[in-house]
């Protein structure tokens, strides 16, 4: 990737001296930096370019360049990328268009130039793209003609004509960059790959991304939870409101709109989503070197009453709260000001405030537990002059307690004092309504690391259900030509999984309905039973509240005459009757559906036959844990009546919906043949939760063909593959498993048991302060990347500690990893350094990495002669250090 970004030689095919060609204008911008590297142009009609040796083919230049540039037509593109596999070329850029966009012929021309790419392991950026601009390296290889400043900030963009404008903008806010990189059709390297480089580019302290199209979804998500905590992602993606959707075939499936879902793998992934582009640029600089807010709870401190009013309107609007001042505040103020101030939040100083007033009042709210983060608004009227202002916000902001945000109204009176805002990091801005959307976006942020990161409690759920009777039974159904389960398979799927269902059982006739009936007790549900039905509402196949053996006989008869009539095609197996829950407090709908690009997601939302009408859903990524499952909720508009209850209806018990959808979301990750699912509606009371309706759509391409496992997962789930018991030397059991998320309150004691020596001898350093931050970096892995496993003993009494663990961190070129290993002192000596250290190897074997190593101090040489038993060559490093690795394959 390095060559992309600072190559050392650089060939562009297409190179001419015609005017307005883009040949000419990126050869230019070469030129530019060819003190810094050899720029070779190449174009079999030319001698020279621009005063410059031109060669017929790159396979005649005296060298094998790091980079090729192709500016050719889209035709002659497959011939070239296969001379640059003769010539050793692995990285290329693909300027041309005339690819997949252009049509059928497009397409197929793209598909060969991936074929011929592979073959000689060449990695490509676009095409259809405009290029990379390095400042810093002076490197220009796209047809923009101005160049931005060196900065810290990645600007990626998929679309040319909204990049392009985009960058001009920039450039004329005077924005500085560390690289822009247009990505074009994202053939080869896309959004993921190039987060994974510039996340290590120690240049690039945010990234923002303009985006149409997510490329590798998994690739992406992954790569932005990796470095999402130290640099903010900003996305501008457009195209919320689609026209249309294409059909489906349960509420899931019409409630998850494709943006729904991108909003889903955005927070998920921790990344911030803006809706216009000056937001993009104003995130990122902010983001990353502003104290973040802890909450939602804004103040707003003003020397004018209006702006004060229009930032409350915009706060409001936006979800932000006005924070409720503390009694102290409150008080202090009261003292300080005379009661001449609104005594409220907002905090008007009035209109004749002087520095001071500014002073006291930021001083009184930075200090008020109530306060998350401040606006600050000046409007060049009474005492304060805006120098003095700026620099009393200044001083407060330099304390880093809670975030300030300045809000300067006028002109070239304020411009001065803007500037130094800035220059000393204060996000400043000319109108308050910026100024809230700004905090906005901060709290977002705030939010989404909190969630990624936040501990989640443990739940006690089944993990592996008996699950195997129900393959089959899909496979079965998918054989025969069906694609919908019928209510009573449906609802077999959810009992397995521990969510509680009410039974239906068939009748085929009224009197037998009536039989039934009256065994399982009135009031009672009469459904058609139809695998063809899948909305049995709409043809009129449903009846509710029976309380009699006559009312029984006449929805018996007036079900199947509707459906014949709405429905005359359906195979009707007769109707269900099942017990109805009258006594409840809410309906919901807990659902998934498997979108092409995104695979499985799951909704959660106000339930009942009018969800589609309210649209009060949310959406999440499987897997949830408990933490993930609250947090779904949250985004739904029914969830406060759902915490806090409404008029009659109490509270709802939120931990058991947490299980519910945990259990759920268990049943997403086991079946990838399952398309779409609805529990709806699931009926609430404070004890239980009941799923009395249950639709399942399946994918019979899936559930006919062996797939790879969690393909149709953003996320790999917890591997439970690599649990395992196991006994160390003297008998002791223990159990050989993956790290969770949950396991955060026994590694904090398992690394406080350590004593100095195993401390050194693993991290080469002590550890005084073991942070939440460390913690979560320890136990909230993404197992695609990283694998921690860890050896739990649980003495029969006592509590279950954490005695070894061992990691394996996978290196961005796939291929290599670092591998760690550590023991608590009381069970060194008893073999599970060795067990904890083979399971790893193993594990890179599964990963298909070429080579495992790691570091160990020279002194640890009990540590080298386990790595030498289990095959690892030792390499002195240094005097105090050596390395072991492994090669694999």
């Amino acid at each position: 990737m390095k060559n992309f970004f600072d190559p050392k030689s650089v060939a562009l095919i297409g190179a001419t001296e015609r005017e307005g060609a883009v040949g000419r204008v990126i050869f230019e911008n070469l030129l530019k930096g060819r003190e810094l590297r050899k720029i070779y142009p190449v174009n079999p009609n030319r001698e020279s370019v621009l005063g410059v040796k031109c060669y017929k083919s790159i396979i005649d230049l005296p060298e094998t360049v790091d980079l090729a540039i192709i500016a050719t037509p889209a035709p002659t593109v497959p011939k070239i990328i296969e001379e640059c596999g003769e010539s050793g070329v692995k990285a290329v850029i693909i300027i041309s268009a005339g690819f997949r966009e252009s049509g059928e012929e497009g397409r197929k021309r793209e598909e060969e130039v991936i074929r011929i790419a592979r073959k000689y392991g060449i990695r490509i950026l676009g095409p259809n793209c405009m290029g990379i601009i390095r400042p810093s390296a002076s490197f220009n290889c796209t047809f923009f003609k101005k160049i931005p400043k060196a900065g810290s900030i990645a600007f990626l963009s998929q679309s040319g004509a909204l990049g392009s404008a985009i960058l001009d903008w920039a450039i004329n806010a005077d924005i500085g960059f560390s690289v822009f990189v247009s990505v074009g059709s994202m053939c080869d390297i896309d959004f993921g790959e190039l987060i994974d480089y510039l996340g290590r580019d120690p240049e690039t302290r945010s990234i923002i991304i303009d985006m149409e199209f997510i490329g590798d979804a998994r690739r992406f998500i992954s790569a932005a939870r990796g470095f999402v905590r130290t640099k903010p992602i900003i996305v501008i993606k457009p195209g919320k409101y689609p026209e249309s959707i294409k059909a489906a075939m349960s509420h899931s499936g019409a409630l998850a709109s494709e943006d729904l879902i991108y909003d889903a793998v955005f927070t998920r992934a921790g990344v911030v989503r803006v809706d216009e582009i000056k937001d993009l640029f104003n995130c990122a600089t902010i983001l990353d070197c502003a104290v973040l807010p802890r909450g939602p709870n804004l103040a707003i401190i003003t020397n004018a009453g209006g702006p004060g009013v229009i930032a409350t309107d915009a706060l409001i609007s936006m979800g932000i709260n006005l924070a409720k001042l503390s009694d102290d505040t409150i008080k202090l103020l009261d003292e300080a000001f005379s009661r001449r101030w609104s005594r409220g939040n907002p905090v008007d100083i009035m209109e004749d405030a002087s520095a001071d007033r500014y002073d006291i009042a930021l001083e009184a709210c930075s200090n008020d537990p109530n306060i998350d983060g401040i606006i600050v608004i000046y409007t060049p009227q009474g005492a304060a002059t805006p120098s003095e202002v700026a620099g009393i916000i200044i001083k407060h902001n330099e304390r880093r307690v809670k975030p300030i945000i300045a809000v300067f109204l006028g002109g070239e009176e304020v411009e001065g004092a803007r500037q130094t805002l800035l220059w000393n990091d204060v996000p400043v801005y000319s109108f308050p309504e910026e100024a809230i959307k700004t905090y906005m976006y901060m709290y977002q942020y705030a939010r989404n690391l909190e969630l990624l990161y936040e501990t989640p409690d443990e739940i006690p759920i089944v993990e592996s259900p008996p699950k195997n009777h129900l393959k089959l039974l899909i496979k079965r159904i998918a054989k025969s030509g069906r694609k919908y389960l019928t209510e009573e398979e449906a609802k077999r799927f959810l009992k397995v999984y521990g969510i509680e269902v009410t039974t239906p059982y068939i009748a085929t006739n009224p009197e037998e309905a009536v039989m039934i009936a009256s065994e399982i007790g009135y009031p009672v549900v009469m459904k058609i039973a139809s695998e063809d039905i899948v909305h049995k509402s709409d043809v009129g196949g449903v009846k509710l509240n029976i309380t009699s053996a006559d009312e029984v006989r006449k929805a018996f008869n007036e079900i199947i005459d509707n459906v014949k009539k709405n429905a005359s095609n359906a195979k009707i197996n007769g109707v269900s009757i099942q017990k109805m829950i009258t006594d409840h407090d809410y309906e919901l709908i807990i659902g998934s559906k498997t979108d092409p690009v995104f695979g499985a997601v799951i909704i959660f939302g106000m339930g009942g036959v009018e969800a589609e009408f309210f649209k009060d859903i949310a959406i999440g990524l499987p897997p949830l844990n408990q933490t993930l499952a609250r947090r779904l909720m949250e985004k739904t508009r029914i969830f406060k009546m759902l915490k806090d209850g409404y008029r009659n209806k109490p509270p709802a018990n939120i931990r058991l919906l947490e299980e519910v959808l945990v259990k759920f979301s268990n049943l997403i990750v086991d079946f990838p043949e399952i398309d779409e699912i609805d529990i709806n509606p699931l009926l609430l009371t404070r004890n239980e939760a009941v799923a009395v309706d249950a639709r399942i759509v399946i994918n019979e391409n899936v559930a006919n063909d062996n797939v790879r496992e969690y393909s149709h997962l953003l996320i790999t789930p917890y591997p439970t593959r690599y649990v395992q018991h196991w006994r160390l030397k003297d008998g002791t059991p223990v159990i050989i498993r993956p790290i969770r998320p949950e396991d955060e309150p026994l590694q904090m004691e398992m690394l406080k048991s350590l004593s100095r020596e195993s401390m050194i001898s693993r991290f080469f350093t002590t550890i005084k302060d073991i942070t939440h931050d460390m913690l979560v970096r320890l136990c909230n892995i993404d197992y695609d990347r990283e694998m921690a496993v860890v050896a739990e003993y649980r003495p029969l009494h006592g509590r279950r500690r954490i005695i070894g663990v061992s990691r394996l961190t996978v290196n961005p070129d796939w291929e290599s990893g670092e591998a760690a290993v550590l023991v608590i002192d009381e069970f060194q000596g008893k073999g599970l350094g060795k067990k904890l250290l083979d399971v790893i190897i193993g594990i890179a074997k599964d990963k298909r990495l070429k080579r495992i190593y790691g570091y160990v101090l020279a002194s640890n040489r009990r540590m080298l002669y386990l790595a030498k038993e289990l095959g690892f060559k030792v390499k002195r490093v240094s005097p105090e250090e050596c390395m072991v690795y492994l090669d694999i394959c």
